[in-house]
């Protein structure tokens, strides 16, 4: 909290700052994105103007007594205003001719609150998903559902629906290698490193645009990012005012009630959000229920100096019943696909509050300025509160583990496991352009967690000398995450720019795990990494190429360190990347390809391994690697027909690894572990083919007051594996699935006046009956390899039919 106060105080401090006039620029385009050349621009009341040039584009210096005021645009139909306020100090503002409407938008890269998000000068391989694409797909679902799309993804749902628990797999990294950022804040868990969506119900609403990096990408806060960063940003400044109220219903019972508010930002300089959405799921997997509450406030102030403050206040609470374990075939071959083991230990019907009950509250506080054209500075504080638990009815239970003394050894009982957490800290980054070709960027991060993991039993049929809620474990974990990064571009002519990016962090943790002689013991680790990266871009005007190399470390997570006595504890794991690519806009046609190797050292996977309390644990692997081509394009055929699609064409290996089966004789008696070698096998999750594509068709002209539009999205994954050992009865079928979405609107009067939104989306229309994800069980019995397989079932044809209003 110390930090958080600091960096409240330092802003408070940077915000003084002034100068005697503001220089203004921006982009001019009509509806269709073309610049309106020779558009007059003058200071309202004043003779000080200037008129743009062949791209649209104009630089307008506001006199200090005018930077309340506003500019007055001239030359196409009526004039056009737009307040100073709007402008950053040295940032182009787009400025849209919508209709009788003007539409502003800062660039993205211009309102981020740290200098992580890539863009067209890096040479990183990324995907931006706007808000207009965030809300055409937006019926309730998470956000990996509205991300699907996107080259390299695969997604899965626990429940089958896309509600609940949700995860997104990129170039066949697993949830817990993809690093998350809110507004560049951290948002993975600490000690799991996992992502947990479904404590941000209703989140996507308010993001005003996704950046997606492939890859190592640019340095990031939070824990390294081993197949991708998602920078989800909710700070854009503009002047759209709006109130939108949104219900859904459809298959499964579900149903969401969502009303989100936009003032726009106000003479004042003032700009307000806010959302509150409640969505509910029965979940295509049995009792696999949600019901989620989600709320998003935003408050932003752009001060006459181009200062700007913005507070944040969002989160979310989550009940839902546990669908975590998956369903073998042969459970699926007595119940059917919907089948789900949680809660069966109970004698009779199913315990009906096998549930998982967690909230999560954040609170970010972000303030930028650029002092003159040279120097600009982001700093940021933070704050996350999470408290809940997941609560289990457990059968015929040993007493003892418990901490119980009974008479009878064994009982029925009720526990929950509870995560009462903190999160808080501050983000930086210090912005030095030297000359228009030469810019250096200073930049990091201070963060720590804390954590209290306890379980109690609420209730046992034998109780012993128990009372209700004893704590049978208890123990803390500290986490403290720091990093600085130094990053310069530079364009040293002929469209030719160099780019240089060194972070170096360090992670210490501080936990409960087990000495040298198996007892649980207070214990520490502390790692240190340097992840330096470099590459070059050509920009030739419609496009770019770029290649780049980066190295990324990242430390075990909470389980690696807890189930192992340092003796054996996991080294980090290790990846160098390589990214080499192309990206074009030609008119109506965009295209890319981008070839990439990730080199991993010591990746940590599942071998079978037991470490010496004989618990699973992961170990790392010396040498694997994803080698893969992606390729992107999209064409706007006319005003009415637009097609696009991606398709990914990768090799996922592991060199060499030993695997380690449980053993058991012919009457399953255990015997130990066996040793099997394996070479070059696929890496668990990763396909070897994925693809999309989309094809998209309005009925009516653009400026009239209906529209219909009708769009089909087709998604293909290639065989997956569940585990690394490349046996093909470990195998996912390859799947593929489209989703129809047909869409009216109806305005009721000029471009700002009310309107009307009825949305049909039909997922999976051709009904495919597909697994997603799963897990394996390998081992050996009475000398013979034997494999049990869990999978995730996900749901069949559905539908989810939305009304919206706009005013």
């Amino acid at each position: 909290m110390k930090r958080l106060i600091f960096c409240a105080v330092l802003a408070l401090l940077c915000g003084s700052t002034a100068f005697a006039q503001k220089l203004i620029s921006g982009t001019v385009t009509d509806a269709d994105d073309q610049p309106l050349v020779g558009l007059s621009v003058t200071v309202e009341g004043t003779q000080t103007g200037v008129v743009t040039n062949a791209r649209g584009a104009f630089v307008l210096e506001v006199p200090r007594e005018n930077v309340n005021g506003f500019i007055v645009m001239t030359g196409y139909g009526a004039p056009r205003k737009v307040a100073v306020s709007s402008f950053f100090q040295d940032v182009p503002l787009g400025i849209q001719f919508v209709g009788e409407s003007t539409v502003t938008q800062v660039p993205f890269e211009a309102v981020t609150v740290t200098a992580t998000a890539a863009t067209s000068k890096t040479p990183v391989t990324f995907t931006e998903v706007s808000s207009a694409e965030i809300a055409e797909r937006n019926l309730g679902q998470d956000a990996p559902y509205l991300l699907k799309w996107t080259p390299s993804v695969v997604v899965n749902a626990d429940a089958g629906t896309g509600i609940g628990y949700t995860g997104i797999w990129i170039r066949g990294s697993d949830p817990t290698r993809t690093n998350i950022t809110i507004n560049g804040i951290p948002y993975n868990d600490s000690e799991s490193q996992g992502v947990f969506w479904v404590n941000l119900p209703g989140f996507s609403s308010s993001a005003d645009n996704i950046q997606i990096q492939r890859g190592v990408g640019t340095s990031t806060n939070g824990a390294g990012a081993f197949g991708a960063t998602i920078d989800f940003n909710t700070n854009e400044i503009n002047e759209g005012r709006r109130l939108s109220v949104d219900g859904s219903i459809g298959s499964f019972g579900t149903r969401r009630g969502e009303v989100n508010y936009t003032s726009g930002l106000l003479d004042n300089g003032l700009k307000i959000d806010a959302r509150y959405s409640q969505i509910h799921s029965d979940g295509y997997v049995d009792r696999a229920s949600a019901d989620l509450t989600g709320y998003y406030a935003g408050l932003s102030y752009v001060a006459d100096n181009g200062a700007v403050w913005r507070f944040n206040a969002f989160g979310g609470n989550e009940v839902t019943y546990q669908s975590w374990f998956g369903v073998t075939q042969d459970q699926i071959d007595e119940f059917g696909r919907t089948y789900n083991p949680a809660g069966t230990e109970k004698e009779g019907e199913p315990y009906d509050d096998e549930t998982d009950n967690y909230g999560q509250r954040h609170y970010q506080l972000h303030y930028n300025n650029a002092f003159n054209d040279r120097w600009t500075l982001g700093i940021s504080g933070h704050y996350t509160r999470g408290r809940g638990y997941f609560e289990q009815y457990k059968a015929d239970e040993d007493l003892v583990d418990y901490g119980i003394t009974a008479e009878v050894p064994t009982s029925d009982l009720i526990r929950r496991r509870w995560l009462d957490n903190h999160f808080y800290g501050a983000v930086y980054s210090l912005r030095y352009r030297a000359s228009e070709t030469l810019d250096f960027t200073f930049g990091g991060s201070a963060n720590e967690y804390l954590g209290d993991h306890f379980g109690e039993v609420v209730w046992a049929r034998n109780a012993g000398d128990s009372e209700i809620r004893d704590r049978y474990y208890d123990n803390d974990a500290t986490k403290r995450d720091f990093n600085n990064y130094l990053r310069t571009n530079y364009g040293f002519g002929g469209g030719f720019n160099a780019y240089l990016d060194l972070q170096l962090r360090n992670v210490n943790y501080e936990f409960l795990g087990l000495d040298e002689n198996l007892s649980f013991i207070d214990q520490s680790a502390s790692l240190t990494f340097f992840n330096p990266k470099a590459g070059l871009l050509y920009d030739f005007g419609d496009g770019q190429a770029y290649a780049s190399f980066g190295v990324a470390q990242r430390e075990p997570n909470r389980n690696d360190f807890v189930d192992n006595p340092v003796s054996s504890r996991p080294r980090p794991e290790r990846l160098y990347n390589t990214e080499i690519g192309l990206r074009r806009q030609r008119g109506r046609l965009n295209y890319g390809a981008n070839f990439y190797y990730m080199d991993y050292r010591d990746q940590l996977v599942l071998t079978g391994e037991l470490n010496d309390v004989g618990a699973g644990i992961r170990t790392n692997v010396p040498e694997s690697y994803r080698l893969g081509l992606e390729l992107q394009g999209g064409l706007a055929v006319n005003d009415q027909l637009t097609v696009g699609g991606n398709l990914t064409l990768s090799r996922n290996r592991i060199r060499n690894f030993t695997e380690f089966l449980d053993d058991f004789d012919a009457d399953f008696n255990y015997l130990g572990q066996v040793a099997v070698e394996r070479e070059d096998t696929p890496i668990a999750f990763s396909p070897n083919v994925t693809g999309a594509l989309t094809i998209d068709y309005s009925f009516l002209p653009r400026n009239s007051r209906h529209d219909l539009t009708a769009g089909l999205q087709a998604k293909y994954v290639g065989e997956r594996f569940v585990d690394n050992s490349g046996d093909p009865a470990a195998a996912l079928d390859a799947f593929y699935y489209a989703d129809f979405r047909l869409a009216y609107g109806l305005r009721t009067g000029n471009e700002d006046s009310p309107r009307i939104r009825l949305t049909l989306l039909v997922r999976n229309l051709t009904d495919e009956l597909y697994v997603s994800n799963g897990w394996s069980y390998r081992f050996r019995a009475d000398n013979e390899p034997s494999l049990l397989m869990g999978m995730y079932p996900q749901a069949g044809r559905n539908f989810l039919l939305g009304l919206g209003f706009d005013f």
